[in-house]
């Protein structure tokens, strides 16, 4: 990699505002099938195919990992990233646009994360806003409900779910290498980020995840967008854990509690434990679990 896009990659980050140390970041690479990976970092879990085509990536985690993402992909494959796939807008999975834009990659999404990406968009949970990303950042492909991928010997169905996680939320199914890349519409062993104010939904996460276990098979490998590969099996049981905790917050909101009455009930303390943690800890989850639930 020459100095000046390593320049240009610290540069991009400035821009976007990135101020966590990154330096230390190993991107971790391990193979599903012939020619298809799951990679991890820090942010959400990306997939590679690679092959005859080219490369074809879904996520790109922070901004200041694309040089070293670019370098994990460059150790399987020759070829350049042609096609990159956005699962919604959030930073952690989109904040390596700019970089793989300008490096030639084609990037879709959905209708609704471009539009997000275009304007300035607030996370009151953790009282911040984060601004319109650049021009060269944007997903110049969109589309609406679902899209199909003829690449590298595979057929890659990119589909949209009603609103989960957020309003632009894309699962993609490898066919053959029968994989899944679920985004954030899947936290493996962690509570799940309901961004209310992307109008993300708790039941919509649940009803993506049933979707996805309709279409699975026993040796199905399903890509969280957080957290470690998983079975149908794990799938399986987190949706179990996310029924439990919403009657459980339902009931409490029927019963005319308030949002911190009902934290402090602790509705969902058999779980706290066991998938309080990550960054959604179970305040942050009872919380935005109680305003999907009494909107």
């Amino acid at each position: 990699m020459t100095r000046l896009f390593i320049a240009i990659l610290v540069m991009l980050s400035a821009q976007a505002g990135w101020t966590q140390d990154f330096s230390g970041v190993e991107i971790r690479t391990t193979q599903l099938a012939n020619g298809l990976y799951m990679m991890e970092g820090a942010g959400g879990n990306l997939a590679v195919s690679v092959g005859e085509d080219g490369a074809f990536l879904v996520d790109d985690q922070f901004a200041p990992l694309s040089g070293k993402i670019m370098a994990a992909i460059s150790e399987l494959t020759d070829s350049e990233v042609e096609f990159l796939v956005n699962t919604h807008w959030h930073g952690d999975h989109t904040g390596g646009n700019e970089a793989f834009g300008n490096a030639g990659a084609i990037i879709v999404a959905h209708d609704n994360t471009r539009v997000r990406m275009t304007e300035e968009q607030l996370r009151q949970i953790f009282d911040t806003s984060y601004p319109p990303r650049p021009e060269d950042a944007l997903p110049i492909v969109t589309f609406d409900d679902e899209m199909t991928f003829h690449w590298n010997g595979e057929t890659i169905r990119a589909f949209h779910v009603d609103p989960a996680h957020t309003d632009g939320d894309v699962i993609l199914y490898f066919e053959n290498a029968d994989v899944f890349h679920m985004g954030d519409v899947f936290f493996n062993t962690f509570y799940p980020f309901i961004d209310v104010d992307s109008n993300g939904d708790i039941d919509g996460i649940v009803a993506a995840g049933y979707r996805v276990l309709s279409m699975a098979t026993p040796d199905s490998q399903i890509i969280p967008g957080h957290g470690p590969l998983a079975t149908a099996d794990d799938l399986q049981e987190w949706l179990k854990m996310l029924r439990v905790t919403r009657e459980s917050m339902q009931s409490l909101i029927d019963e005319g509690l308030s949002e911190d009455e009902a934290f402090a009930a602790r509705p969902t303390a058999e779980f706290d434990e066991s998938h309080g943690g990550g960054f959604m800890n179970p305040e942050n989850y009872n919380r935005l679990l109680y305003q999907s639930l009494s909107r």
